[in-house]
């Protein structure tokens, strides 16, 4: 197992669902060289696990390892704030173009 490892909640095959996974494979995959394990669960096959997770909306990603366990809810497009709220290593995407257009 690697050092990071997330658990994606969806809501079926929706695009939302879609782009979700998508921007959390892109972030995790620029800022965790190292790998990362990465499940999704569609509540609507695995209510069970999402009612003990207190799953209340989706998408919601959580990060299990390393603890203690983050979340965030929402289509997760905001690179910066997701890698903040997840407590990710490194550089978000785009955070370098907002830096040199402040002029930091």
């Amino acid at each position: 197992m690697t050092g990071y490892a997330f658990r994606l909640f969806v809501a079926g095959e929706s695009e939302r669902s879609r782009a979700a996974e998508m921007n959390l494979r892109a972030l995790a995959g620029a800022l965790l060289p190292g790998g990362y394990d990465l499940e999704v669960v569609d509540v609507v096959a695995r209510p069970g696990l999402a009612e003990e997770q207190r799953i209340l909306a989706t998408p919601t990603v959580v990060r299990i390892l390393p603890l203690p366990q983050l979340r965030v809810i929402g289509d997760l497009s905001d690179p910066l704030r997701v890698a903040n709220a997840l407590g990710l290593p490194g550089e978000a995407p785009g955070n370098r173009m907002s830096k040199e257009a402040s002029g930091a």
